[in-house]
């Protein structure tokens, strides 16, 4: 009979351990639901976005900004296309310039580096541009091939102008897909190198944000960034973007202190 209550005690504990277990079984399923209607959800913003672009490049201004990316350069998972990081970037041409800005957006959600090959750098060849951002290669990462990606990317920046300003991969978070990230941006790095392109350090930005990164700037499918992810997206570019308006406009007395403010939340 001494043994009875110890016997109780750990079935107790089992009883307890495993209602624990259904309930974190739960909350994980929870959060994949809600993390898969958030896929759903911003899928159908793909034509929002777009169109919005489209609208957005009939606007005039004395300085054409174009971009060419993907579903990031899109603004996926912001609250408005104008939240992307072009959007951020375009508002900061016009803060530091004074002058109008007339973005064309040439980025399509889901582009490859091969696809803005045959896609984005026909239409780009018709523009004459005087700030261009770039910014593909991460939906290359789930089946990624290095010679493939060099390729692609090799032919991209052959096509931009001296000023364009390149971004590196983002940060993925996963060491599985960092490994293959860190190939790609050795990669894009040796190429923009052999172009004399300038490299905006979106990678670096992103991991200096740490963890708490992880939880503050995605959005609900947790893969695109939201409105605070994408400041922080842009201010990879804003210091080579600021020294492209110093030359565009040498006496608007550009300077660089708006470099941090897509940091602050």
């Amino acid at each position: 009979m001494k043994a009875l209550p110890r016997v109780l005690s750990a079935l107790a504990g089992l009883a307890a351990g495993a209602l624990l277990a259904a309930v974190g079984w739960q909350r994980v399923q929870a959060k994949r639901a809600s993390v898969a209607e958030g896929r759903v959800r911003l899928n159908e913003m793909l034509p929002v976005h777009s169109k919005w672009w489209r609208d957005a490049a009939k606007d005039p201004g004395e300085l054409l900004y174009v971009a060419i990316g993907d579903s990031a350069a899109q603004g996926i998972g912001a609250t408005a296309p104008k939240n992307s990081y072009v959007g951020v970037i375009a508002d900061h041409l016009r803060a530091v310039t004074g002058r109008t800005v007339r973005v064309d957006n040439l980025s399509v959600s889901g582009a490859t580096v091969a696809l803005a090959v045959a896609d984005q750098l026909p239409r780009f060849t018709a523009l004459q541009p005087d700030i261009v951002t770039v910014s593909i290669g991460a939906n290359d990462i789930a089946a990624f091939d290095p010679e493939r990606f060099r390729a692609g990317i090799r032919a991209v920046f052959a096509a931009v102008p001296d000023h364009a300003i390149v971004a590196d991969l983002p940060y993925f978070y996963l060491p599985w897909n960092e490994r293959l990230v860190a190939e790609a941006n050795r990669i894009l790095r040796e190429e923009a190198a052999a172009r004399g392109l300038q490299v905006a350090p979106l990678h670096a930005t992103m991991r200096r944000q740490g963890i708490r990164g992880a939880f503050t700037q995605f959005a609900e499918d947790l893969f695109h960034p939201n409105d605070h992810g994408y400041r922080v997206w842009a201010s990879a570019f804003l210091p080579a973007v600021t020294a492209r308006a110093r030359e565009l406009y040498p006496r608007t007395g550009v300077t660089t202190e708006r470099t941090a403010e897509p940091l602050s939340a």
